[in-house]
C-alpha cells in the first residue's frame, strides 16, 4: 500500500492538524494562495471581456463601475439598444447552461453550495474541471447581463485547485479538506480585496450557527494573503468602492441601525424564499436544464428593461448609492430608485441563478443589502433630522447586515464590508446590525449544504467522540444512573452451583467474588458464567468461586469513560468493577451500556444542536 505523505501523528482531541512543525503545508497554502490569486485575475478579465463583447458589442450598453475599478477596454458611445437587454441574458444564460450541463453539472448554480457538499461529505474532492467550467460559465452568465456574483464562481475556481492539488499528491481527505478551504478564502480575498474576510469567510461559512471551522483559519489567512498579493500587483490596491467619511457619532444611531437589521433581516428571508421558489420551479419544468438557463435569462432580461442596474453586477448602481448626499438625497427619487433597485435585484438574480445559470450570491445579496440600506437611511434622515445622520453610511451598514442575514455569516461579513470600501469607521453599527439580522433570519440560509455545527459535521465526529469520553468520569456515571443498583457479590468460598443461582437475581452479568472484609478476590464474568450454565449440573459441585475467578478488571471513580472502554476492549469484556483506589473495596459494576447510555447524555446536555427546522431549498 502506498504510504500517504502526509504521514504527520493523527488529530489529537483538539481536532488540530496544523502546527507550526508542518513547513511543507505552509508551503502548499502559499501555492494555492498564489494560483488562487492568478485565477482571480483571469476570472475578473473573462468577466470584463465577457461583458465588453455581450452588453457593450451587443446592446452598446455599458454598466457603471464601482470606484475601485476602471474600464478595460474603450467605451462606446450613443444610446443603448434597450430590447437587446431583454435577449442577451437569454444568449448567455443557454450558453452557460450548454456548458454546466455537458461539461460538470455542479458547476451550475451560486458556487458555494457546492464547494460546502464537498468539503462535508466527499472528503473535500472536486473534479479537476469543475473550476474551469464554473469561471467559463459564470463570466458567460453575468458577463451577458444575468444577475451573478463573483463569489460562488471564485470559491469553486479556488477550492477545486486546491483539491486537485491535495488529490495529485495523494494527501488525506482532512489535508484535502484544509487546502480546499484554503483555495476558497484565496479566491474570495483577491476577488474583493478583503484577505482578512476571505480567510474569515471559508471558516466561517462551512456552518450555519456561529461557529468556525478553526483548523483552516491558518492555512486559510496563507492563502489569502498570497493570492491579495498576486492578484493586488495586477489590479492595484485601491478597495473596490470609494466612500466619503463615514462616522458613528452618537449612540442614538443604534436606534434607526436597528430597523435597519430588521429590515436586511425580512429581505434576506424574502430574497432566499424567491430565490429557492424559482429553483424549484426550474426543475419541475420537463425541458433540458440549459433552456430553463435562457428561459431564467430571458425572464431577467425583461426585469432588466425596467431596471437596467438590476443586470450584471450591479456595482456601478452601488457605488452611487454609497456616495448618494446632497441634494440628490432628499428628494423622493432616490429612495424610490433604491427600492426598485432591491426589488428588481432580487427577481434577476433568482432568475439568473436560480434556473441554473451560473454565479454567485454574495455580490447581489450586498447589492440588495445597499440597497435598502440606503432606503432606510433616506427614511431616517428625514424622521430624524437631529441626528445628521449619512445615507451612504446606512448603504454600508446594509450591504452587510443583509449578507449576514442571508448566508448566516455574520463576523466574516462585517470584515468583508469595511474592507471592500476601505472604510472602517462603522465597525460598530455593523456589528450591531449584523447580529440583528443574523439572530431574525438564522432559521433561514442561501447555502442549504451548511451544517449545524462542527458537533453535526461528519469530519469531527472523532473529536467529538473524544472529547465527551475523555471529559467524563466514571464518578459521573455512577451519579447519573437514574438509582442506585445494588452490586450482586459471592463468597470466595461459595460453591459454583450458588453462585449461578445468584447470578439470576443481579442487575449486572458478570459476579464480582468477594472476601469477608469487602475486597475483591476475581470476577465471574457473563461469558464463564454461561458457559457453566451449558456444561451441565454434574460439574458445579466440584468448583469455588475463588477456582473460577479471572483476576478483576477495574477502573476508579476518577477514571474516565474512554479509560473504561479501552480496557473493556482489550480484556473483551461487557462489565467492570468500579473499585477504591485506596483499598480495593467495591463500589459497583459498570456495564458497557452504562458507559454509552450516559455519553449519550452528555453528547445531548453539552454539545445539544439547535432542533431541526424547515430549511429552504430544492
Amino acid at each position: 500500500m502506498t504510504q500517504r505523505r502526509d504521514s504527520a501523528p493523527a488529530a489529537g482531541p483538539g481536532g488540530h492538524i496544523w502546527n507550526a512543525g508542518e513547513w511543507w503545508m505552509l508551503a502548499l497554502c502559499v501555492c494555492v494562495g498564489v494560483v488562487a490569486g492568478l485565477g482571480a485575475i483571469a476570472f475578473r478579465l473573462m468577466l470584463d471581456v465577457s461583458a465588453h463583447f455581450f452588453m457593450g458589442g451587443l446592446a452598446n450598453y455599458y454598466p457603471a463601475l464601482p470606484g475601485g475599478e476602471s474600464p478595460l477596454f474603450e467605451r462606446g458611445s450613443g444610446p443603448p439598444l434597450r430590447w437587446m437587454l431583454a435577449v442577451i441574458p437569454a444568449i448567455g444564460g443557454l450558453i452557460s447552461g450548454v456548458l454546466v450541463w455537458r461539461l460538470a453539472p455542479e458547476a451550475g448554480g451560486h458556487g458555494t453550495d457546492a464547494a460546502i457538499e464537498a468539503y462535508h461529505h466527499r472528503g473535500g474532492a472536486v473534479r479537476a474541471r469543475v473550476p474551469f467550467v464554473k469561471a467559463l460559465a459564470s463570466a458567460i452568465t453575468i458577463g451577458s447581463g444575468g444577475s451573478g456574483g463573483r463569489e460562488g464562481p471564485i470559491a469553486q475556481i479556488g477550492s477545486g485547485f486546491g483539491s486537485v492539488l491535495a488529490a495529485r499528491l495523494g494527501l488525506s481527505p482532512r489535508r484535502r479538506r484544509t487546502l480546499m478551504a484554503a483555495g476558497m478564502a484565496g479566491g474570495v480575498g483577491a476577488i474583493f480585496s478583503a484577505p482578512l474576510a476571505g480567510a474569515l469567510f471559508a471558516a466561517e461559512v462551512m456552518y450555519r450557527d456561529l461557529d468556525l471551522e478553526y483548523e483552516v483559519i491558518i492555512p486559510s489567512v496563507i492563502s489569502s494573503a498570497a493570492a491579495y498579493s498576486v492578484f493586488g500587483l495586477w489590479y492595484g490596491w485601491d478597495p473596490l468602492f470609494a466612500t466619503p467619511t463615514f462616522s458613528f457619532r452618537n449612540p442614538a444611531e443604534l436606534l434607526p441601525y436597528s430597523l435597519l437589521a430588521v429590515v436586511a433581516a425580512a429581505g434576506a428571508i424574502a430574497f432566499i424564499k424567491v430565490f429557492y421558489l424559482v429553483h424549484r420551479l426550474a426543475r419541475r419544468l420537463a425541458v433540458a436544464p440549459f433552456v430553463t438557463a435562457a428561459l431564467g435569462g430571458l425572464a431577467a432580461g425583461l426585469v432588466g428593461l425596467l431596471v437596467p442596474e438590476a443586470l450584471g453586477t450591479s456595482f456601478g448602481a452601488l457605488q452611487a448609492a454609497i456616495s448618494l448626499d446632497g441634494p440628490a438625497a432628499t428628494g423622493g427619487g432616490a429612495l424610490a430608485a433604491l427600492a426598485a433597485l432591491a426589488c428588481a435585484k432580487m427577481l434577476t438574480t433568482s432568475l439568473s441563478i436560480g434556473s441554473g445559470g451560473s454565479g454567485g450570491v454574495f455580490g447581489p445579496s450586498v447589492v440588495i443589502g445597499g440597497a435598502l440600506g440606503g432606503a432606510v437611511g433616506l427614511v431616517a434622515m428625514r424622521l430624524m433630522p437631529g441626528l445628521d445622520l449619512q445615507p451612504g453610511a446606512f448603504v454600508l451598514v446594509g450591504m452587510a447586515a443583509f449578507f449576514a442575514a442571508a448566508a448566516n455569516t455574520p463576523i466574516s461579513t462585517i470584515i468583508i464590508v469595511s474592507e471592500m470600501s476601505g472604510n472602517y469607521h462603522l465597525l460598530l453599527p455593523s456589528m450591531w446590525a449584523c447580529v440583528i439580522a443574523y439572530l431574525l433570519a438564522r432559521r433561514h440560509s442561501l447555502y442549504t449544504m451548511q451544517l449545524a455545527s462542527r458537533f453535526t459535521a461528519e469530519s469531527h465526529a472523532g473529536e467529538m467522540l473524544h472529547a465527551a469520553l475523555a471529559g467524563t468520569t466514571v464518578a459521573q456515571v455512577l451519579a447519573a444512573r437514574p438509582a442506585p443498583r445494588r452490586v450482586h457479590t459471592v463468597a470466595a468460598d461459595m460453591p459454583i452451583a450458588e453462585a449461578l443461582r445468584r447470578s439470576a437475581l443481579a442487575d449486572h452479568r458478570g459476579l464480582p467474588v468477594t472476601r469477608a472484609d469487602g475486597s475483591l478476590v476475581g470476577f465471574l464474568s457473563d461469558r464463564l458464567l454461561r458457559r457453566l450454565l451449558d456444561g451441565g449440573e454434574q460439574f458445579h459441585a466440584l468448583f469455588l468461586a475463588c477456582d473460577l475467578a479471572a483476576e478483576p478488571l477495574t477502573v476508579t471513580p476518577d477514571d474516565t469513560l474512554m479509560t473504561c472502554l479501552n480496557a473493556m476492549a482489550g480484556a473483551n469484556q461487557d462489565e467492570i468493577v468500579v473499585a477504591d483506589p485506596a483499598d480495593s473495596t467495591l463500589l459497583a459494576v459498570l456495564s458497557h451500556d452504562d458507559v454509552m447510555a450516559l455519553f449519550r447524555r452528555r453528547i445531548g446536555d453539552g454539545f445539544e444542536p439547535p432542533p431541526p427546522v424547515p430549511r429552504p431549498g430544492p
